[in-house]
């Protein structure tokens, strides 16, 4: 895409994450097409399922249209339903919680800790002590690794063990980072995984759903395909849903797999870029890294406070947006969406601070050096003049 900045000059809009391609996902899809695997299921598709199991430490996975899928059969596998609540973390992006109102049950939500951006502990303390006391545990919680970083697991999952509470980690931003040298996925009773085309390693659309027994893998593999029954005819019993992921989309995403390594060095070094050119500025501040965290620095974001800065996250996405570049607000908290109005939250401030402040850049790994240098260019400026 290209946009007319004066007359004469054209300037390529650099992208918030692009999708990172190369001739490894074009010749794995070409091949696919090749063997006529065309129906969902086929060979790369039983490999992808393999290897993202490997990747993230968990026995089994199964392929599916969407993170959001993921989330969805893994709260229908735990038997959530109506009348049923679900903890989740009001600093995420809308799926998380609406997974919890496609089986009937209501989210209620819980704050950050501002040292991960992640779910606080000290808050989902206070929230299951409260809970405990008026006999309304929650049947399940969310845990989500927030823009590539895990969530505080080694206290968050005894909290939840003490009540009985399985979690379902929303790990759709997280593959390939690390927690206490756990990797994300690896961190509940079952993990979503997410493809879509922003993420770091993408099959176009798509997700995956990991489980640790064979059992509840072979059940989402059923209630993926329509819970067709087992006979010579379409035979029903259970309502199912059209979520398998495709075996071309899958070829896809194998070839993004294998250059995972490459694909987070790359974004780890457009992060350091950022944080070399915005160091001498103050009141900019890069979203921390917690103790024992190893990000897959899917996103860059940044927090800006304007008393200081002397310009604010609105001003810089307005400016950087007339410059081609896309940029976006950190996510609005789910506590503050129309949708959720009413609900019970557990909230501190945090992440209404950081949504107020907080900015995510372009962060894709195939951003040229000159598109980081342009963007860093333009924020240098701006940062500049608001001092």
């Amino acid at each position: 895409m290209e946009t007319i900045l004066k007359e004469g000059q054209k300037v390529n809009r650099i992208y918030l994450s692009a999708p990172d391609v190369s001739n490894l996902e074009r010749e794995a899809v070409i091949k696919a097409i090749d063997s006529n695997w065309i129906a969902p299921i086929g060979p790369d598709l039983d490999a992808f399922e393999e290897e993202v199991a490997s990747w993230t430490g968990m026995p089994y996975a199964v392929g599916l249209s969407s993170g959001t899928a993921a989330l969805h059969l893994a709260l229908v596998l735990l038997g959530v339903g109506p009348g049923d609540e679900v903890l989740v973390p009001t600093f995420t992006f809308v799926p998380t919680a609406n997974a919890a109102l496609y089986v009937g049950a209501r989210p209620f939500f819980v704050d950050s800790e501002y040292s991960s951006w992640c779910m606080s502990p000290d808050l989902v303390r206070v929230a299951l002590e409260d809970r405990a006391r008026t006999g309304k545990l929650p049947k399940a919680a969310m845990v989500v690794d927030l823009y590539g970083q895990c969530a505080n697991y080694s206290q968050l999952q005894p909290l939840f063990a003490d009540y009985g509470i399985p979690i379902i980690e929303d790990a759709a931003e997280a593959l390939g980072a690390r927690r206490d040298d756990a990797p994300a996925g690896s961190f509940g009773t079952y993990a979503a995984v997410s493809f879509n085309g922003n993420k770091i390693v993408t099959s176009s659309s798509g997700g995956m759903l990991l489980c640790s027994d064979p059992e509840s893998a072979s059940r989402a593999r059923k209630l993926s395909t329509q819970a067709r029954e087992e006979a010579p005819h379409y035979e029903h019993k259970e309502v199912g849903y059209n979520y398998r992921l495709s075996n071309i989309l899958a070829a896809f995403g194998r070839a993004q797999l294998a250059t995972l390594e490459k694909r987070m060095a790359r974004r780890s070094k457009i992060r350091i870029r950022y944080e070399e050119a915005l160091a001498a500025f103050t009141g900019v501040s890069f979203a921390p890294v917690s103790i024992g965290s190893k990000p897959n620095w899917w996103m860059t974001c940044i927090t800006v406070d304007p008393r200081i800065a002397g310009i604010s996250v609105s001003q810089i996405q307005k400016s950087l947006e007339s410059a081609n570049i896309e940029s976006r607000p950190t996510w609005k908290p789910m506590h503050l969406q129309p949708l959720f109005s009413g609900s019970q939250s557990y909230i501190d401030g945090t992440s209404e601070q950081i949504f107020r402040t907080g900015l995510c850049l372009p962060s894709g790994g195939g951003m040229s050096d000159d598109d980081v240098a342009r963007v860093i260019d333009h924020l240098v400026s701006m940062f500049n003049m608001g001092a």
